[in-house]
């Protein structure tokens, strides 16, 4: 079930970067608008382009105040969105608003909560910043130990720092690629670290991977580890057509190469509830009732994987010539 649907305004644009636009969204009306938890995100409607249909993109809430109970209630979401030229489309319609144009919003959801254990490490890349800027305002309020590493290609490119600063403090450990003295290194940082203390991270996937293999190879127990990703999957090298039969219907759909099985139904006009497009909130979980399923999810287990009976649709593909899906 979608969380539902709010029309909402846009209060105010600003541009921290010159890459990254800042949305404050409100009701019409200035009513309250549906509380959240640090992680949370909210989903934008993108209309169609011509010939195309209306999709959704998810993005993290930020909140930079620790006074502010988010859970209660607000009067404003505020989003973080970075530009992103070669991607689909989202981030450049979403760079054309401005204040008075209205949006429809499905209300805050959440899979990248955050525990609030004794001590924490928070990791962020780029944009990867908005849910970690939550995090780290929850921590604060709660008078909990945390250390805020933000990390970017050069220092002008990262945003909020001087809010994050405000209230973080000496906690917030600002990285710049192009220096040699600030460059996040990760071993440096885990290896400094104590064994299983939970590592929160958000950002690219190469920084994700590279966080995530880092902490395992140490023995660092998967429970304490918790990530999201801020992009979508993209086609690898090999990857084919192939052919999906929904068996309800009986129709046959074709996935090209370079499109995701959840993109052909979407056009297609089959209506599937998604929303992270990276395999690893499970929104997506489609039935597979023949064919053999090219896994590229973290959501399913190992076991679940091996049974073959139910696939992310977001990512994973197909191994042979044609998949049969319960839709």
């Amino acid at each position: 079930m979608f969380a539902p649907t709010l029309k909402l305004r846009v209060a105010s644009v600003e541009a921290p970067t010159s890459l990254i636009k800042s949305l404050t969204l409100e009701a019409g009306d200035g009513a309250l608008l549906p509380g959240y938890a640090p992680g949370a995100h909210i989903q934008v409607e993108i209309p169609a382009t011509v010939g195309g249909v209306s999709q959704w993109r998810s993005y993290s809430l930020i909140n930079s105040d620790p006074q502010i109970d988010t859970r209660a209630g607000v009067r404003a979401y505020r989003l973080g969105i970075r530009r992103e030229d070669e991607g689909r489309g989202g981030s450049r319609f979403m760079h054309t608003l401005q204040a008075g144009a209205t949006l429809t919003v499905r209300a805050p959801v959440n899979h990248f909560p955050l525990a609030a254990p004794p001590s924490v490490i928070l990791i962020a890349g780029g944009i990867g910043i908005t849910p970690m800027a939550a995090m780290a305002a929850e921590l604060s309020a709660l008078e909990r130990d945390y250390t805020l590493h933000f990390s970017g290609r050069t220092r002008d490119a990262l945003p909020f720092v001087e809010e994050l600063r405000a209230f973080a403090g000496e906690r917030l450990v600002l990285h710049a690629d192009d220096d040699s003295a600030t460059r996040l290194s990760i071993d440096a940082l885990l290896g400094g670290a104590q064994l299983n203390q939970p590592i929160y991270v958000c950002g690219p996937a190469g920084m994700i991977d590279a966080v995530l293999a880092s902490a395992r190879q140490r023995g660092w127990h998967e429970c304490d580890l918790h990530y999201e990703l801020f992009s979508e999957a993209a086609p690898q090298e090999g990857d084919a057509t192939f052919e999906i039969e929904l068996k309800n219907s009986g129709k046959v759909l074709t996935v090209p190469a370079d499109k995701s099985v959840l993109d052909t139904l979407l056009e297609n006009g089959v209506d599937v509830m998604y929303d992270c497009r990276a395999g690893y909130c499970g929104l997506c979980s489609t039935q597979v009732c023949g064919g053999e399923i090219d896994h590229r999810d973290t959501y399913l287990s190992e076991a679940d994987k091996a049974a073959g009976k139910i696939m992310q649709v977001c990512v994973s593909r197909c191994k042979s010539e044609r998949l049969v899906l319960k839709l």
